[in-house]
């Protein structure tokens, strides 16, 4: 009764979140003409130097690496699981809508950026307290966000790497936690540096890797592919089973949709505040492009992969989504699908833990200001528990935290973002002539 009650008020929540969300997309792409239909204009950022340590590239990279972690893997087979493939077309939809949410949210970030020694913080707490002056509002957001990328988004990837290991290793998943735990520890205590360094070599590998092989496997299934292209957008409007509608299909859709790009909630603007581009809306149009390659690629391709095989001759329990995705692996390449997935997961998963514990210490460093160095040591404490936590915690209650957190993330930040939509509206406006076309 109280898990139906929670899955309830969940619903009813992202039913307000969507609502932001979707209308906030579309809203931003009608005004602003469609900043996230600039493909030209996305990649000139690339071409330039940054004045601070982290580059626009290894901006792009910290965030990509947030955002392609295990909602691109687990999260997709679990929407495909729970509300049938016809999720995948309302993550498409979302995806579109939404990357007009991820260029405002990251210009906003970039138009009040922080110097800092030798780089630069920002991210919705900083543009709600400066843009908005609304101080409270700021910190209640860096506060959540605090514990749901430490304790929400961190744990899931910890969980999701676990329930991959302890299927085809003898590990146990205290030695997977331990293990995780020690490494994390070891990376995050180098600082902003060390992870910008680390996401942006590893993303670009890890990336053109899945596309690579999955581009191979659905090769082999060339003339079905068509088949699943009409099967997923007829599958959206028409429920899966009795009882799951196409509201609930939808909110499946977008939650997924949401939780692999970020786009809206605000975190990715914490990335993309972290360097410095000509004008802020060059920071706002890159990041565009993170959207686009998490949803078109590396989302799109789990699925095929998922429906190209016969997962649906299963039954499967206790579902974090991963399940799905190993079988699937396994269907089409054997035993090496399972060393592929694995692989691909250790990447993943990784690159968002440490790239989470950044947008967690950004919030931590916002709320404190000049006492955090006193404080680091506990969140790093604190992140290492979660991660042990996550290991060994049961996937459904951390799906659970994760989505209500994320609905709380994207209310307060779209509505400030339309509070700001002066400020946005003015910056795409203020951009040189020649970048507008």
């Amino acid at each position: 009764m109280g898990d139906s009650m929670l899955k309830i008020g969940i619903d009813i929540l992202w039913s307000v979140a969507i609502v932001f969300l979707v209308g906030g997309g579309i809203y931003f792409t009608v005004v602003l003409k469609g900043p996230q239909f600039r493909f030209k204009q996305m990649i000139k950022p690339l071409k330039k130097p940054s004045t601070s340590g982290v580059s626009p590239m290894e901006s792009l990279m910290m965030a990509l690496a947030a955002r392609i972690g295990v909602g691109s893997l687990a999260g997709i087979a679990l929407a495909i699981h729970i509300g049938g493939p016809g999720t995948i077309f309302w993550i498409w939809v979302s995806g579109i809508l939404t990357a007009a949410n991820t260029y405002v949210e990251s210009t906003m970030a970039a138009k009040y950026q922080i110097k800092t020694k030798d780089s630069y913080e920002g991210g919705p707490a900083y543009y709600i307290d400066r843009g908005l002056h609304k101080k409270v509002l700021s910190k209640v957001y860096a506060s959540i966000l605090l514990f749901a990328y430490i304790a929400g988004f961190i744990t899931i990837q910890a969980n999701t790497i676990t329930k991959s290991l302890d299927k085809i290793s003898f590990l146990s998943p205290w030695i997977i936690g331990i293990f995780l735990s020690i490494l994390t520890g070891f990376i995050i205590r180098k600082g902003i540096q060390r992870i910008a360094h680390i996401t942006g070599k590893l993303v670009p590998i890890m990336g053109f890797g899945y596309f690579l092989l999955c581009s191979l496997i659905l090769l082999r299934h060339f003339k079905q592919i068509p088949s699943i292209f009409l099967f997923i957008i007829t599958s959206a409007f028409q429920p899966k089973t009795i009882g799951v509608g196409i509201l609930s299909i939808l909110i499946i859709g977008v939650q997924r949709g949401v939780f692999s790009t970020e786009a809206g909630l605000g975190s990715g603007a914490i990335a993309s505040s972290t360097t410095k581009t000509e004008t802020p809306s060059d920071s706002g149009l890159l990041q565009v492009l993170g959207i686009y390659f998490t949803i078109f690629i590396v989302c799109t391709l789990t699925a095929f992969i998922i429906l190209t095989s016969d997962y649906q001759l299963y039954s499967w329990e206790n579902v974090n989504g991963i399940e799905l995705t190993r079988y699937a692996f396994q269907y089409h390449l054997g035993s090496w699908g399972n060393v592929f997935l694995l692989f691909t997961i250790l990447t993943f998963a990784y690159s968002t833990i440490i790239s989470g514990y950044y947008y967690g210490e950004s919030s931590l460093k916002y709320l404190v200001k000049t006492k955090h160095p006193f404080l680091l040591p506990f969140l790093r404490i604190g992140t290492i528990f979660f991660i042990l936590f996550g290991s060994l915690a049961n996937p459904h209650f951390l799906w659970d935290c994760v989505d209500f957190f994320v609905a709380i993330l994207a209310i307060i930040n779209m509505y400030s973002l339309f509070c700001l939509r002066k400020d946005i509206k003015r910056e795409w406006e203020n951009q040189p002539k020649s970048k507008k076309v």
